[in-house]
């Protein structure tokens, strides 16, 4: 998702004895620098029941940005015991029904998810701008149901042969709308409690739908289990690394609610730490700012276009403004090492630190942390708690030691239970004994940074060839900036000026476009097929 993590993981190359603690020769496993967390063992636990566990200080949840409609934590948990007794009593889900979540982000969508799961149902969530023939072929995939959709798209839905709930953008109660009435009907009506079935940690929560290792959309089967862990391994044990209290932090959510690293936030993670999370339905480069100052925003997870527009903007603001900002944290994609520094000095106050992680591992994979004596914005940080991980060579299937790069594959809780209808699919992707293969080749983010700061690259991408002197070499597919004669030499020689000998790029391909996922990861082994193809 985001910058090198060999760089958190590279040593000096020094003899089998003096490796670091948390690297095994014998194993060649990584393992977190971090002590291991407890997790829950009670089998029968699910993910709504785990988060209102916890008790905190918190008192506003959600808030609408642009209303300033807001809910408190005093109503959170009976909005979502409502919502399921109606959907329960009214539109007889029940345990294992899939229902889908079509809606762009909203105060009502963490009521909506946790009120399905609070009932042994399934979600799963797609991009609001998604097609119809888009929206079909992941329905019959997944065996939908019941759907929560914007009014807009109801009728078409419905012509899918599934019962359709538009979604109105605020929670105002006191005017319900006729268009809305089923809504208001399911969460404000009193049909008493629904029956809580027997939900087991292992039972499938939510079905996300990601583009893996290659450029096929598959079905990712999440179960409790793995939000459980995505909660204490990445959101609450990241804010026990600090010494403020996290009920008193507002996060903006720009991120979508329907992609996991939203998700995990917005929608899970931060409600069981009683962080307050202002909801802007869909981003506006004009309006950030006017947010983040109007609600004293403190936390603002961002993918790179977003952190680009933040610091544009925050270049033009006045002394007194977003100074409530504490912290911004990147994932999704790799970050220019340009990119970081034109945020640093656009806002000096303001803690930095990226991450790494997949739909395919519940968001959970790597983190950042600075303090007063480390500080280092350009790493994706340390393995999270529990997690373990191998840098394995593409050819030769060899597990490589620190400071070598090979595909990335990490081991773990929240690592996915399987990909739906798809057995090949999993078992290339999944090993025997529980190793993701995540497609991601350790090293290539530090070339990409180093292309895309050339003035004449737009954007870059770097996978590895097959050679038959050096084993394996550097490829770096680029995309030139209009009117650019930049020439493949070029391109090799401004590199090379920058990086060790071993790390020179060997070939240039010069392309049009470089193919990325949703979530702006790129698709690695389209390149890799590519180079194959023409050999």
């Amino acid at each position: 998702m985001t910058t090198s993590f060999n760089s958190c993981l590279k040593t000096s190359k020094t003899k089998t004895s003096h490796f670091p603690h948390w690297y095994s020769p014998e194993t060649r496993i990584y393992s977190s620098k971090h002590s291991s967390i407890s997790l829950p063992t009670d089998p029968f636990l699910d993910v709504a029941s785990f988060i209102f566990s916890h008790q905190h200080g918190g008192l506003t949840a959600l808030i609408d940005s642009s209303s300033g409609y807001s809910i408190s934590y005093s109503k959170l948990l009976p909005l979502v015991q409502s919502m399921a007794s109606g959907l329960h009593h009214h539109l007889r889900v029940s345990q294992g029904d899939v229902v889908l979540l079509l809606l762009p982000n909203s105060v009502h969508f963490p009521i909506i998810f946790l009120s399905i799961l609070y009932l042994g149902a399934i979600v799963t969530t797609m991009n609001p701008l998604s097609n119809m023939l888009e929206i079909k072929k992941q329905m019959a995939d997944c065996g939908v149901r019941f759907a929560f959709t914007q009014l807009e798209k109801v009728d078409k839905l419905e012509k899918l042969g599934v019962h359709v709930i538009g979604v109105p953008e605020n929670m105002d109660l006191d005017s319900e709308k006729n268009d809305f009435l089923p809504f208001h009907k399911l969460i404000g009506d009193h049909f008493g409690k629904a029956p809580r079935p027997v939900i087991r940690q292992q039972d499938t929560a939510a079905i996300m739908y990601s583009s893996g290792t290659t450029g096929v959309s598959k079905g990712v089967v999440l179960t409790h289990v793995n939000f459980i862990a995505m909660t204490e391994l990445f959101v609450r044990f990241e804010a026990s690394q600090y010494e403020y209290s996290s009920s008193d932090n507002v996060y903006l959510a720009v991120l979508p609610m329907f992609h996991v690293y939203g998700l995990s936030l917005f929608v899970v993670g931060l409600l069981s730490l009683g962080s307050t999370i202002v909801v802007m339905r869909r981003f506006d480069g004009n309006e950030v700012v006017k947010v983040i100052d109007t609600y004293r925003v403190t936390h603002f997870p961002v993918a790179p276009p977003i952190l680009t527009t933040l610091t544009m903007r925050a270049k033009g603001v006045g002394e007194n403004s977003l100074k409530s900002l504490k912290q911004v944290s990147s994932g999704a994609a790799p970050l220019s090492r340009k990119t970081i520094d034109d945020f640093l000095q656009a806002l000096p106050h303001v803690d930095f630190i990226q991450g790494y992680g997949m739909t395919e591992s519940t968001a959970v994979g790597t983190r950042g942390f600075n303090n007063g004596k480390y500080f280092k914005y350009s790493s994706i940080g340390l393995l999270a708690p529990n997690m373990q991980a191998k840098v394995v060579d593409w050819n030769s299937g060899s597990c490589m030691p620190p400071g070598l790069y090979g595909e990335l594959w990490l081991r773990g809780p929240a690592i996915m239970q399987r990909y739906i209808n798809n057995a090949e699919a999993t078992k290339m992707t999944i090993t025997k004994d529980g190793w993701l293969r995540t497609g991601d080749i350790i090293a290539p983010a530090d070339l990409e940074a180093i292309l895309i700061s050339h003035p004449e690259i737009l954007d870059a991408a770097v996978t590895s060839a097959t050679d038959e002197v050096c084993g394996e070499i550097p490829v770096a597919f680029v995309v030139r900036r209009n009117g650019s004669i930049l020439t493949e030499g070029a391109v090799i020689d401004f590199v090379a000026n920058q990086v060790a000998p071993y790390k020179k790029v060997r070939r240039v391909v010069f392309t049009n476009s470089i193919p990325k996922s949703a979530a702006g990861k790129i698709l690695r082994k389209e390149f890799r097929s590519f180079l194959s193809s023409r050999i």
